[in-house]
């Protein structure tokens, strides 16, 4: 099968196309014939280092396809089953082996594609919104990168809770595509905090939403009201500096917090009760994923260049 494999950590040059053996399943895994697979920061961050991997390895952990074979003690799933994953490593590939705990059924109105679109940066959006910081009616939020797959998702979420969105952008487009998904407000990285401060009359945002880090993490701290919730989520402009606790006192008794999905789907009943809400929403038209960017999966170079070039917007995935 053809898989994509880093033998050592770089820039995205270092991805190669390989012909290797399909994976040998294990008990309590399924094999998959992968349609798609989702493209995210977090692997840049296992392609380059920041999150060390032995190599050689099979990049990628976000897909949705068929399953072809059930190993020993599989009992809930099928061969011909429509299935997707937000964790199984060697995603970018054309055979996959999913552990049963991590593989959801993909419902009849849901192709695979958008299956594997939402599993990671969909999953991601919702415990955002619904449970690191539960937004409520009227609540402002800023959301940080509103064009891309995250942003507009979450700024989705954020409206159907009854939410206000502030989104920053890096363009007009893009700001035109944070509006299209519902955002109130759209500005630039610049000046988010004076806007936020201007919109709630000078109160500041209820949270900011951060996976950009670096570069926006002071200002975002400085958009919050007093008690405000600062979620850092994530770090696509490089990763924030040690914090001392005493900027959160000094900027109003904030909260800060670095959450991980992993966390917050950590059994198979939290997992499947997030995957069917996102997926009920996505089969009744209540939520729009938008897949900006598809590539070949012999095309993953040009796929990573252009999403940590930031010339994606929306979901990126590799047709397989």
């Amino acid at each position: 099968m053809r898989a994509i494999q880093v033998t050592e950590p770089g820039g995205a040059d270092v991805l190669k196309v390989v012909d290797i053996d399909q994976p040998a399943i294990a008990a309590n895994q399924v094999l998959v014939r992968n349609a798609a697979a989702g493209v995210n920061y977090i692997d840049t961050y296992q392609r380059s280092g920041v999150y060390p991997i032995p190599t050689p390895f099979t990049l990628g952990l976000e897909g949705a396809g068929e399953v072809v074979e059930v190993g020993v003690g599989v009992t809930d799933i099928a061969v011909g089953e429509q299935v997707a994953w937000k964790a199984a490593p060697g995603s970018y590939a054309e055979y996959v082996a999913v552990s049963d705990s991590e593989a959801v059924p993909v419902p009849d109105g849901v192709s695979p594609e958008l299956a594997a679109a939402v599993m990671l940066q969909g999953l991601t959006a919702h415990y955002l919104a619904v449970s690191t910081y539960p937004v409520k009616e009227g609540d402002w939020a800023v959301v940080h990168a509103g064009a891309g797959g995250v942003g507009l998702l979450l700024t989705e979420i954020v409206k159907k809770r009854g939410g206000n969105v502030l989104a920053t952008t890096s363009t007009p487009e893009k700001a035109e595509l944070a509006r299209s998904a519902g955002a109130d407000e759209v500005t630039t990285y610049d000046d988010f905090a004076d806007k936020i401060k201007k919109l709630t009359g000078g109160k500041g945002a209820h949270v900011v939403y951060d996976g950009v880090g670096k570069t926006t993490f002071d200002q975002s701290l400085a958009a919050l009201r007093p008690r405000g919730y600062m979620v850092l989520y994530g770090g696509a402009s490089g990763q924030v500096p040690p914090v001392d606790p005493q900027r959160l006192n000094s900027g109003g008794s904030l909260f800060l917090t670095r959450p991980t999905l992993v966390h917050y789907a950590s059994d198979r009943d939290e997992l499947v009760s997030r995957t069917d809400e996102v997926f009920g929403w996505i089969a009744d038209g209540s939520l729009t994923v938008r897949i900006g960017h598809r590539y070949d999966l012999a095309d993953v170079v040009q796929a990573h260049n252009d999403l940590e070039g930031r010339k994606t917007t929306g979901k990126i995935i590799l047709t397989v």
